[in-house]
């Protein structure tokens, strides 16, 4: 599934940014997806934080043959050896484990998401070991598809913007986050295309 606002948001960025523009055209089939599974994408979110795109994919890849099934009640099934083996630290055990806890004890509730502001849901979800600021934008983008995320601390985001923007000299946060207020409402999409002009692998969670 893609988001419905799509083609509003390119539209609106080229129009307002020349890079975005260029972006654009050079990926015209490219698109957003989300995998639809609230539990899941936080799962990827965690294997996904501090390593590659393509490192990630490995490692969720291993984590998948293994449990059978990407469900709470399969993880929390998982001896902590079975899960390093798929290539996770024991911080990352810990924090899968602590997020199968709370969605198969209901101590958070998805259906309440759709309702929620961006910060509300932030505020709701890093009570979740592991899950901080980050990992919470990433559902908020991948899976909630929220049109306006702009993930400061994303390191590809930021080396995107320093490269097309500023010829890979690097910048501060007060800088970066002045591109938001450029691109707004549509700071998932350009971030989208930004991450995705640094690797040949979309981006997914």
């Amino acid at each position: 599934m893609t988001p419905e606002y799509w083609g509003e948001a390119t539209t609106h960025l080229s129009k307002r940014c020349k890079v975005m523009r260029g972006l654009i055209k050079s990926y015209p089939e490219a698109k957003l997806r989300t995998r639809g599974k609230a539990f899941a994408t936080l799962a990827r979110a965690i294997v996904g934080q501090q390593i590659s795109v393509k490192a990630a994919q490995s490692v969720w890849d291993r984590v998948v043959a293994a449990a059978g099934d990407t469900t709470p009640v399969r993880l929390l099934a998982m001896s902590v050896d079975e899960m390093r083996a798929c290539g996770l630290s024991g911080s990352k055990v810990i924090y899968l484990k602590d997020l199968a806890r709370h969605f198969d004890e209901k101590l958070v509730n998805p259906r309440r998401w759709p309702r929620m502001t961006d910060d509300q849901i932030i505020e709701d979800l890093v009570r979740v070991k592991g899950i901080g600021r980050w990992s919470a934008e990433m559902f908020l983008i991948f899976y909630l598809m929220r049109p306006n995320v702009f993930p400061v601390d994303d390191i590809g985001l930021i080396r995107a913007i320093e490269r097309h923007f500023h010829d890979g000299d690097r910048l501060t946060k007060t800088e970066v986050v002045a591109y938001a207020e450029r691109w707004a409402p549509w700071n998932t999409v350009a971030t989208w295309y930004l991450w995705r002009s640094l690797d040949p692998i979309p981006v997914e969670y």
